[in-house]
């Protein structure tokens, strides 16, 4: 069975489908495609049905050669029982995801994106909408970092084979 990830921010079109779309390219890079599954959403329901902002596409082309694939979703209760992992791009995603948590028993499951950085000190990914393009491009280093991180963290767990 393969684990599950969902990646978190406000309106899911910058930081949430970029760490998707990093995570799966770790992912074919090490060989562990059906292993680890990866979806996005946002808490927010603005960007419903929209494709990954031009300027957040713009920087993944332009640091990794990859192309943003997705759509916006918004975050769903159900999606507690879907993903083994929920990571939220910041605190106030953090947050806004655990008051779906009613009873708390999924608190366990919701981690903050930057837990997982191995080089970067942020605690939080800094949202880049308003900004321009170093924030952008800023921001696909920071999730590089902290995908990476989360990829050794699954190995070393034991929660995907290697």
């Amino acid at each position: 069975m393969p684990y599950k990830l969902l990646f978190v921010c406000l309106g899911n079109i910058c930081r949430s489908p970029s760490a998707e779309n990093i995570m799966n390219l770790l992912i074919r890079q090490n060989g562990l495609d059906g292993q680890i599954i990866c979806d996005s959403a946002g808490t927010g329901a603005w960007h419903i049905g929209n494709p990954p902002d031009r300027r957040m596409n713009a920087a993944a082309q332009a640091k990794l050669g990859i192309t943003l694939e997705g759509t916006a979703r918004q975050f769903h209760p159900d999606d507690f029982e879907e993903f083994d992992l929920i990571l939220a791009m910041d605190k106030e995603n953090y947050e806004n995801i655990l008051r779906l948590d009613r009873s708390g028993q999924y608190r366990h499951k919701v981690k903050l994106m930057c837990d997982y950085c191995q080089t970067y000190g942020d605690r939080e990914v800094p949202d880049p909408y308003y900004g321009g393009t170093e924030g952008f491009n800023y921001v696909i280093d920071l999730l590089m970092d902290a995908c990476g991180g989360l990829l050794t963290e699954l190995k070393a767990s034991g929660a995907i084979a290697q």
